[in-house]
């Protein structure tokens, strides 16, 4: 492990690894993970990790006996175990908030990162949710509540999914069970639910510029209390990480900056085959960093030289350091010096007592600036099925403790996303032009699909959504025809590259929106709600949405089909209806721009759906036709962008009434249809119109059946509104419930 001097940070304890025989010895060292015994050097202690065994030994210099290097090999072969039943928490159920980690010992507190990991998976194993990105944090957890004193210390996790260990830690251990269930805890920081949660984070790559800010804010208020940044698990992909510590290094002011480093990339890189590394240069950067083993040389001898002659020798030991760096690093490894931060590392990420260590000692630095520690961790540490799989259990089902195995339902009917992947391989098949990106979401876009068909013709560029925009633009000036697939919220990151480099440009980028409208257990920070009155407001842009996933394989094939301009379409997460009708080979048929359909014909009332929300729009005609006689139109807009203007004519002058129906905000397809009503006179007489979207306000994580009841667009609240149109508000209630 290099330590940089300057921050007055050494080591207590040279780390050794070594392979051990695997035997008895070894397992009857203690019930612990660490066992502290004498030996001819002052202290040595042997800590059991799976398939490895680390010694770490604490040299005396005693009767001028100078330091020594310890060396030993030894190998495990025998493979962890995890325990079917939850073990004791006896340490843990002495914890309820981070001030009674402050007197425990690092025996004791590596004690507690053992039984957190136990009260994780078996907590998650329940409830489903973010397993291996927290379980790789909770030793760095442990470390910063013990040495850091928060809420007073600001503690920011990014991305938000490694904070599970935290909020065990600070007062919710007992709701840990509710976690991303209706009225229960939020997957990720969240400032309304506790105090300890400094930042709220959703998406990734922001802790470093909002903690800047709250560093700033605190030195122009001349407050004492420390500002720590967690990134990682992939957000430092993202420019804003860059943009914040260029300006980081620029203000001076004192932040502390965690670069937790588990090789992976939010949802971890893995494709259909297994794992695969993750994309960028800054991960080849970092990887040969951990490795060089020149720098630590000449790094752990700058430090000897400081401990024997002590003094002036601290500026000696920094010039070495800087300049190994310079000389010594592979090219880029100094790109966080040269950005103004003190880079520290790179650190194991699993040692507690190291890094309680260093950060003790930067703590109690008056002026340190802006630091970077650079620790190296394990996605899905201390539980096997995490360590092994490919995607590290990143979010998981409920599962069995013992094995890791996710109780998946099993149903014949595919997702949305999987139904876009595959009309895009069919589109694919017969058109080598198209080609497809998405932001580190392979998995989660369907695209990992099309990566095993067409390995040449998918770009995955890590959680970069504005490059990954702009890179789309750039593919299209050349011919090619772009699929950019991410989710509509993360869609929002990318928002000035949609305005300036693709519809200014009027460039043929295709924008495939998943996860559009409400999205269950991950919340508000991950809803779909705004996607179409951001995208429909342009005015080169074409927006489209299906009613079922037959309609999603006939709007993938008209995308591929719109070569002059840009488009997107929005489809929901979760599964499709399970048509038996769907196109031969999932090629579907282009439709024609700006048509919509009815879908039943009925002489009262019309109601306008767009996307699939017209299911709720069906059954809400089916409840008013049979139980008050009520005839009614059901018509699927299909585009929002151009308007069918034609249907909506039709509607509006052979009916009393225009409903208009969609999963998304105020500004949105219902904006877009008064517009058109308003212009052409047809709210002049004596139509009746109104919009039913989303509420003006954040909805909570919770079941979707919950989430639709809140957001009143149920086909009970549709046909609720309608009876209430007519003048029936007694009846109107019976339907509302």
């Amino acid at each position: 492990m290099a330590i940089a001097s300057r921050a007055g940070v050494a080591p207590i304890l040279q780390a050794v690894e070594c392979h051990f025989t695997h035997s008895n010895s070894i397992t009857e060292l203690g019930s612990r993970n660490s066992t502290m015994f004498q030996s001819p050097f002052q202290q040595i202690r042997v800590t059991t990790k799976r398939k490895r065994c680390v010694l770490f030994a604490k040299l005396s210099n005693s009767d001028g006996e100078k330091e020594k290097n310890v060396n030993a090999a030894v190998e495990i072969a025998s493979k962890s175990e995890f325990p079917a039943e939850k073990p004791p928490t006896p340490l843990l159920d002495t914890i309820n908030y981070p001030v009674h980690l402050k007197n425990l010992s690092i025996p004791d507190l590596e004690e507690l990162a053992t039984e957190i990991r136990a009260e994780l998976v078996f907590g998650v194993a329940k409830t489903g949710g973010h397993l291996g990105g927290s379980l790789g944090v909770v030793d760095l957890t442990v470390a910063l509540h013990h040495v850091f004193d928060s809420p007073e210390d600001r503690i920011i996790w990014d991305v938000g999914h490694q904070s599970y260990p935290h909020k065990i830690l600070t007062g919710r251990r007992s709701k840990m069970h509710t976690i991303r269930q209706t009225s229960g805890l939020a997957g990720f920081p969240k400032r309304d639910e506790s105090k300890y949660d400094a930042f709220g984070a959703g998406h990734s790559s922001t802790s470093i510029s909002a903690g800047l800010g709250m560093a700033v804010g605190r030195d122009l208020l001349k407050k004492k209390n420390h500002v720590v940044a967690v990134i990682g698990d992939g957000a430092m992909t993202a420019g804003q990480a860059y943009e914040a510590m260029n300006n980081s290094g620029y203000l001076e002011s004192n932040l502390i900056i965690i670069l937790n480093d588990n090789k992976q990339v939010s949802l971890p890189t893995a494709t259909l085959d297994g794992a695969a590394p993750p994309v960028g240069a800054l991960t080849r950067a970092l990887t040969k960093l951990q490795s060089s083993k020149k720098l630590r040389k000449l790094r752990e001898a700058a430090k000897g030289l400081t401990k024997q002659i002590g003094g002036p020798t601290h500026d000696v030991a920094s010039k070495v350091d800087k300049y190994a760096r310079g000389l010594m690093s592979p090219a880029g490894s100094s790109l966080f010096d040269e950005l103004g931060l003190y880079y520290i590392g790179p650190v194991d990420g699993h040692n507690i007592e190291d890094m309680v260590t260093i950060l003790e000692k930067i703590k109690s630095m008056p002026a340190s600036g802006p630091v970077l520690i650079h620790l190296v961790t394990e996605k899905g540490k201390g539980y096997p099925p995490a360590e092994e799989a490919a995607d590290k259990l990143h979010g998981v089902v409920k599962f069995d403790p013992a094995t890791g195995k996710q109780f998946k339902t099993k149903s014949s009917v595919l997702s949305y996303t999987q139904y876009f992947a595959e009309a895009l391989i069919a589109e694919a098949e017969v058109d080598s032009k198209i080609v497809a990106i998405h932001a580190a979401m392979g998995g989660g876009t369907g695209l990992n699909y099309f990566q095993k068909k067409f390995p040449e013709r998918c770009f995955d560029v890590g959680i970069a959504e504005q490059h990954a925009v702009t890179f789309a633009a750039g593919l299209a000036t050349e011919g090619l025809k772009p699929f950019c697939a991410i989710y509509s919220t993360f869609l929002q990151r990318g928002y000035d590259q949609v305005v300036h480099d693709v519809d200014l440009q009027k460039l043929p980028v295709r924008f495939a929106m998943d996860r559009a409208g409400l999205v269950g257990a991950d919340g508000p920070t991950h809803c779909g709600s705004f996607d179409v009155a951001y995208m429909a407001c342009l005015p080169n842009m074409i927006v489209m949405a299906p009613s079922d996933e037959a309609e999603l394989m006939h709007i993938v094939a008209t995308a591929a089909a719109i070569d002059d301009r840009p488009c997107c379409f929005r489809f929901p997460r979760g599964n499709g209806l399970g048509l038996s009708n769907l196109p031969l080979n999932n090629k579907g048929t282009p439709l024609e721009i700006g048509r919509g359909r009815i879908l039943v014909e009925g002489t009262r009332v019309a109601i306008l759906g767009f996307g699939t929300i017209i299911q709720n729009c069906l059954a809400a005609g089916k409840i008013l036709n049979e139980q008050a006689g009520i005839s009614v139109t059901i018509a699927d807009a299909r585009f929002c962008k151009p308007l069918d203007g034609d249907l909506i004519k039709r509607l509006a002058k052979e009916h009393e009434i225009l409903l208009t129906v969609e999963e998304g905000s105020i500004g949105g397809f219902g904006a877009h249809v008064s517009h058109f009503l308003a212009l052409n006179g047809l709210l002049d007489g004596k139509l009746k119109w109104r919009a039913m979207v989303l509420p003006d306000r954040y909805i909570d994580h919770g079941a979707p059946k919950d989430q639709i009841e809140e957001a009143g667009l149920t086909p009970g609240h549709i046909a609720a509104t309608i009876m209430s149109l007519l003048g029936k508000p007694h009846d109107a209630l019976l339907r509302h419930r």
